[in-house]
């Protein structure tokens, strides 16, 4: 079975609405379909690569998240791989990576998002989420093509 787990859907807009919106941290709570998703903090206004910023994330309790964009093409591609921010923690659970590409399309742009497990520090403590993460993962490209059509409008 493949590390890495996509999901696609043309949204009616263009692709530098799209990626400002992923590229604003404050602003992921909005649009995670988890519903873990909090609060940025410690964050850029803009991520560009190399960044860094924390998530608050609530999954039954609460905890935080580590993410430094690993990959980024302006308009096109932004990634960033999360870590726990306890170290003895982190040497379980962490280095997954959350993709997203953006390719213009007729109608708008072609999104994939992935979750990519390759870096994961034990992928059989993660790799039974992959169901769950994709019905996620498919929740929130509709809630990005919800919050892109508001504010266009």
């Amino acid at each position: 079975m493949s590390d890495v787990e996509s999901v696609e859907r043309v949204i009616p807009a263009v692709p530098e609405a799209i990626f400002a919106l992923l590229a604003d941290p404050s602003r992921h709570h909005e649009i995670d379909g988890s519903g873990t998703v909090r609060d940025a903090k410690d964050a850029p206004e803009r991520l560009t690569l190399g960044s860094t910023f924390g998530m608050a994330m609530h999954q039954g309790f609460g905890y935080s998240m580590e993410n430094t964009v690993v990959e980024f093409e302006d308009g096109r591609r932004i990634a960033w791989q999360t870590r726990m921010p306890k170290p003895i923690i982190s040497k379980l659970i962490g280095g997954r990576i959350w993709r997203y590409e953006l390719e213009p399309v007729e109608g708008g742009t072609l999104v994939r998002e992935s979750w990519d497990i390759s870096q994961e520090q034990i992928k059989l403590l993660v790799a039974p989420m992959r169901g769950k993460t994709r019905k996620s993962m498919e929740a929130t490209l509709a809630r990005i093509e919800e919050v892109v059509t508001r504010d266009a409008g």
